[in-house]
């Protein structure tokens, strides 16, 4: 086996090896290059090089997302480590196993005027779990360092930097090992709610007849089923998911803002929560968050193992430990309430549903007709990512069969990374992939194409409509050059010359009927990825959209 010359290189990539760090994403470069031929050399790692470091970091991102399990990315000194601060912030606050590598200067060529060098020690330290700034030589110091960043990354769930100076000659080989490495073990307790707790919190529970449970992204199966009936049979508890969730019972509530937007003040008063418990990651729907900001529940637990965020104001308990152990010790204890909670939402729900089929069934193409198409379309058993801003938006308003397992970049809400990530999960995923995105989230991370491993039966189906969408509906919409310049950044670009260079295929639709016959064919075809662009009418969508909240009342 040829490995690097280097022995800090040498112990950083059997490391990763003994820590199950096995898929790694490299971007060309020559600081780098130890590790470079480390991992590439070495058959138990699956290497891939993406050129674009952003797009490099959110692959990664996407692999990690699928799979659960640490992914390392590796780039050259200088700006190229910042360019992956975007994805290492989506997994931040997406908690996401993630590692960056980072070939470096010696210190002491650091603010001289050595070319591709930058202060890259905690360049990430307002968002990383941990910071591991080696020295040049190998020792049972940068053993310790590196054990523990990866031990974090796994732990914590979340990212974690390694900064490595190298000093040339950086590209000999020798073909033995040089280096006694260490490797440390990883302790993760199990983490159990405290009995005084059980008790006290339970009886909060009975005593209350109105229990709202909000969730948000959750990987699909994190939740037992038999946790979620008993939920569900619960007269004083509503339960409320996004599409992100993964969690799916007849009896929740699924497209929240349907449910929510028409209501009146005296609806918000009457169906206050006065106990509210959330799990899961970030919340999408603005209109829930507003609604719980301003008639404020008397408590709100969140559950989750490492971080609560005060979403809402009044966060009353943390309980750091997994849904699935929280309802373990909590179901048992809890009786059901007299309470019409439920059955009043459930009643409002049935109405919303008769005026959405209603205002769909006479509204003209657009993109709310669009998303009405394209997922009562989609095929069972895939994997559907969605970017952000409008799409994830639009995408809530419509039921998803629960086969479908649904992502969508949350964390930091960023449009920057929606295909590259996309991408990642379709080769750390088994199922096939459909990612939904907009038009200015395409464009913006259109180097993601720029791609070698892009399995065959990727899908991408891309609503054009002429800009940023999400833009018009927000209260600053005003129909002037500034607005349609600096906020909607109005353009007439399409995907079919990025297609054909990328060897993507590559159909257009504009109406219901163009839609449909686009949709059959794209996922009729596997046998190259295809790209569906579906052009909508930019000065309607935020009409129409708006009259369907309206109508929903």
């Amino acid at each position: 086996m040829i490995y690097p010359k280097i022995p800090l290189a040498q112990s950083i990539i059997e490391i990763c090896h003994a820590k199950g760090v096995h898929d790694i994403i490299i971007s060309p470069g020559s600081r780098n290059a130890p590790l470079t031929i480390g991992f590439t050399n070495n058959p138990k790692f699956n290497c891939y090089s993406i050129a674009d470091e952003r797009c490099a970091a959110f692959f990664a991102l996407g692999i990690a997302q699928q799979t659960r399990r640490p992914v390392a990315v590796v780039c050259t000194s200088g700006s190229a480590l910042l360019n992956y601060y975007p994805a290492l912030a989506e997994a931040f606050y997406s908690q996401i196993p993630f590692v960056v590598i980072s070939a470096d200067r010696p210190f002491d060529k650091i603010d001289i005027g050595d070319g591709q060098t930058i202060r890259q020690e905690n360049v990430f330290v307002n968002h990383s779990l941990y910071n591991a700034n080696l020295t040049e030589t190998a020792s049972v110091a940068n053993d310790v360092f590196i054990n523990e960043a990866i031990n974090v990354a796994i732990a914590r769930k979340g990212p974690v930097h390694i900064n490595v100076p190298f000093e040339e000659p950086l590209y000999e080989t020798t073909n033995k090992l040089s280096v006694d490495f260490n490797v440390t073990g990883l302790n993760i307790p199990q983490r159990m709610v405290d009995v005084d707790d059980i008790i006290a919190f339970t009886t909060l529970w009975n005593y209350s007849n109105k229990i709202l449970v909000l969730v948000g992204e959750c990987a699909p199966g994190s939740v037992e089923q038999e946790f979620l009936e008993k939920l569900a049979s619960l007269p004083s508890v509503v339960v409320m998911t996004e599409a992100t969730s993964n969690l799916h019972h007849p009896s929740f509530i699924n497209n929240i803002d349907t449910l929510i937007t028409p209501f009146a003040n005296a609806d918000f008063l009457e169906l206050q929560p006065r106990i509210l418990i959330t799990f899961g990651g970030m919340i999408v729907s603005k209109r829930v968050k507003a609604f719980l900001r301003k008639y404020k529940p008397r408590h709100h637990w969140h559950i989750d193992e490492h971080r609560a965020y005060d979403t809402f104001g009044i966060l009353t308990k943390h309980f750091q430990v997994q849904p699935n152990q929280f309802f373990k010790q909590f179901l048992p204890f809890i009786k059901k309430t007299n309470s019409d909670y439920k059955s009043t939402f459930e009643a409002i729900r049935s109405k919303r549903k008769i005026k959405h089929k209603e205002y769909l069934s006479a509204v003209p193409f657009s993109d709310l007709k669009a998303f009405e198409g394209i997922l009562s379309a989609l095929p069972h058993d895939i994997q559907l990512q969605i970017s952000n801003s409008a799409s994830i938006r639009y995408a809530q308003l419509f039921d998803i069969d629960k086969s479908i397992q649904v992502f969508c970049n949350r964390g930091t809400s960023g449009i920057d990374g929606s295909t590259s990530t996309a991408i990642g999960a379709a080769v750390g995923s088994s199922r096939p992939t459909v990612l939904i995105t907009g038009d200015v989230g395409f464009l913006y991370d259109s180097n993601a194409l720029w791609n070698n491993y892009i399995p065959k039966d990727f899908k991408i189906i891309l609503i054009n409509n002429g800009g940023g969408g999400i833009f018009r509906i927000l209260p600053g919409h005003q129909e002037t050059e500034t607005f349609n310049t600096y906020f909607e950044t109005s353009h007439c670009l399409t995907a079919e010359h990025l297609a054909k260079m990328y060897l993507f295929d590559y159909v257009v639709a504009s109406d219901g009927a163009s839609l449909k016959k686009g949709l059959a064919k794209l996922f009729r075809q596997n046998e190259k990825p295809m790209i569906l662009e579906v052009f909508t009418p930019t000065r309607e969508n935020d009409k129409l959209l708006l009259n369907y909240f309206k109508a929903l009342a």
